[in-house]
């Protein structure tokens, strides 16, 4: 390990502070190398989409919605070279939760995402890529 010295403005130093305390970390080391892990790891995916990631694919849909279930389970079904794995949870009787374990380039996963989130009565959705390494 090495050790690197970094000049920061008193505004994003209360950031980093703020930041480590909110999250747990032992000190602010610990928060600048999450935050630099984080940050490349989102500017790796920028530059090499067509690479491998494995995917989990986050969202929240009103399952009343006219159509939307079977919307949603064609959009896995066209995709069905992405998915490892669904997992369906009942919120409450208005909304459904569903977490979809996926494999593939970025751009895929990334267009896979999108098509999801973007339906009529999605709620909320959020992908998390990690490079395959």
């Amino acid at each position: 390990m090495q050790r690197v010295t970094l000049t920061l403005d008193d505004d994003l130093v209360r950031d980093v502070d703020a930041l480590m305390h909110a999250r747990g970390y032992q000190n602010r080391s610990e928060a600048i190398r999450d935050l630099t892990r984080s940050g490349l790891n989102r500017l790796k995916t920028e530059a090499a989409p067509e690479a491998t990631y494995m995917g989990a694919l986050v969202y929240v849909y009103d399952h009343g919605a006219r159509e939307l279930s079977k919307r949603l389970t064609r959009h896995s079904h066209d995709h069905h070279d992405l998915t490892l794995s669904t997992l369906h949870v009942h919120i409450n009787a208005d909304s459904c939760l569903e977490v979809a374990l996926l494999k593939g380039s970025g751009q895929a996963l990334q267009q896979f995402s999108d098509e999801v989130t973007s339906s009529r009565s999605v709620r909320h959705g959020q992908l998390v890529l990690i490079p395959e390494t």
